[in-house]
């Protein structure tokens, strides 16, 4: 290999690396009064196709923030920040925040999206308690956004009629959560009741607490699986 090669080898491997951990603190989403909403943006790709927004379950409160040169957040653990890894693609991109009931905090996070990536579409996916999040915010986002994900979900869900909203709708549960707040035959429920689309995820392993992420609640043991499932549905929509 001649030393132009080489170098171009280096090149694109630097290139690959440096994508691969695009990792930013973004601040750039305020409200009218120049408020900021923090949110943690992972991306490989320029201009990602689709962008899912994440809310933590548990109280959902993030708090990233920058600490001596060093980005800081909490909810690493928890399934949907540990399916970044599996999310972010060449067409994927994500972006972590607290979890909210806020429609003024998401739509500025919203508006904040595209002016990064005007041509991109925008899923919001929640876990367990931040499911309760995602279906209170399912009207208003309606017809500003792609869809909404609801994984591993509250028991509420069962009452949630999706055909009201003009985006789609999915549900995604572990067949075994036996997690007192979000057992199974609630997503059971909405599926059969409303037709809401719903991906039935097996196996993996439970370990301690059964709402808590080592458990089937939070698809431990199968979190890739479970994210490419929910990426080839986003990618089946129009």
């Amino acid at each position: 290999m001649n030393n132009l090669c080489k170098l171009l080898s280096i090149l694109t491997a630097l290139t690959a690396i440096n994508c691969q951990a695009a990792e930013e603190l973004i601040l750039t989403a305020q409200n009218k009064d120049g408020e900021a909403y923090p949110y943690v943006l992972n991306y490989e790709s320029p201009t990602p196709k689709y962008v899912i927004i994440l809310f933590p379950g548990g109280d959902g409160n993030m708090n990233p923030h920058m600490k001596e040169g060093k980005l800081i957040y909490g909810y690493k653990g928890n399934f949907v920040i540990k399916a970044r890894k599996y999310i972010v693609d060449n067409e994927f991109a994500t972006v972590a925040t607290n979890s909210t009931q806020s429609s003024e905090r998401v739509q500025a996070i919203i508006s904040d999206i595209y002016r990064r990536f005007p041509e991109t579409r925008i899923y919001l996916m929640g876990t367990s308690n931040g499911t309760f999040d995602t279906m209170s915010l399912a009207g208003y986002l309606s017809d500003k956004i792609a869809g909404v994900i609801h994984t591993s979900a509250l028991s509420r869900i069962s009452t949630l009629d999706a055909k009201q909203y003009k985006n789609r709708q999915l549900i995604v549960h572990h067949r075994n959560d036996t997690c007192k707040v979000t057992p199974f035959y609630s997503a059971e429920a909405a599926n059969k009741k409303y037709g809401t689309e719903l991906i039935v995820m097996e196996g993996g392993i439970s370990v301690g607490d059964l709402c808590e992420p080592l458990a089937h609640h939070g698809f431990n043991g199968i979190v890739k699986e479970t994210t490419d499932r929910i990426k080839d549905w986003i990618r089946q929509g129009k």
